[in-house]
């Protein structure tokens, strides 16, 4: 097979995502001669169809869609590459990669990694979303610089990678304010019978939550369980259950959603990490997020 030419690859590209010669032929700048000539050039260059026609339009074949999707990452790492490039030496340097794992509620997200963004600091910001697995495997191979989860790093991952607490803090239950008002007298027991809305199975909260339940001898009413924190809290804002959340985000929570605490659970800890591949965290943003934290943590909500 003969090397495929970036000319060719780009054009193919654009195709693809525009839906057809027509509309790429505007984008690129070209007619539509000359983009049907170099896809021809590429399908010879590679051996095989890229695409097929259906009725007038043009459908990419199923190794279209492979070629399509490495060719999303070769223009992606182009644009990141322009953007490394634009202001170097100092940008490159700037580029602070984090990843934080899906299921850790996006206020505690945001105070985390607020003090990233500050002017004082001079760091742009990459943050990615995602399971625990994929981005402590990326954090690996050193495409991330940081992982914020809330767990340890698993013993069954074996990746030579580094845990360092950030402190935990406890719970609050929240509720629209008839539900805080008929539950909150004899918390945590009138909890038994009371509407909940929970984490999913992908969170820690959610089998910590289940233990807390059993300690207690509480039998609640699940009513649904969410993997995104942020959809569970709208529910909650809509009467439909109590819900909870960590201490250490209770004044944004009800800032926020417009409701009110219905307990406060010492014993149920939410405890924070940041994952490293390094033993000793040394990135400027690092420092940042870890010692900014800490103080939050440890302000009154519950240190551990």
């Amino acid at each position: 097979m003969a090397h495929i030419n970036f000319k060719h690859l780009r054009y193919f590209w654009v195709v693809a995502k525009e839906g057809g010669i027509a509309p790429a032929s505007k984008v690129l700048n070209v007619t539509p001669q000359t983009i049907s000539g170099q896809l021809k050039l590429l399908e010879m260059a590679v051996g095989v169809n890229l695409f097929r026609k259906s009725g007038r339009n043009l459908v990419l074949t199923e190794v279209g869609q492979t070629a399509l999707s490495y060719a999303e990452k070769v223009f992606q790492l182009e644009a990141e590459l322009e953007l490394a490039l634009l202001g170097a030496p100092d940008n490159v340097g700037s580029l602070f990669r984090i990843g934080v794992v899906d299921v850790i509620p996006k206020l505690i997200v945001y105070q985390m990694i607020e003090p990233v963004l500050t002017p004082a600091n001079h760091l742009r910001l990459v943050c990615h979303e995602g399971d625990v697995e994929t981005l402590l495997a990326d954090l690996a191979v050193h495409k991330l610089d940081l992982v914020l989860t809330d767990c340890p790093v698993p013993p069954n991952l074996r990746l030579d990678l580094f845990s360092h607490p950030l402190g935990g803090c406890g719970t609050v239950f929240f509720g629209v304010k008839e539900l805080a008002d008929r539950y909150r007298d004899g918390f945590p027991g009138s909890l038994t019978g009371a509407p909940i809305l929970m984490q999913s199975s992908e969170s820690s909260l959610h089998s910590d939550l289940r233990r807390w339940f059993q300690a207690h001898r509480i039998f609640p009413s699940i009513k649904a369980e969410f993997d995104d924190s942020a959809l569970l809290k709208v529910f909650g804002q809509k009467g439909l259950g109590i819900f909870n959340a960590p201490a250490v985000i209770e004044h944004a929570v009800t800032q926020q959603f417009g409701v009110e605490p219905v307990g406060r659970a010492e014993d149920l800890r939410v405890q924070f990490f940041a994952i490293s591949a390094e033993r000793e965290m040394q990135h400027p943003g690092v420092a940042a997020i870890t010692e900014h934290f800490r103080s939050l943590l440890s302000g009154g909500k519950g240190n551990s």
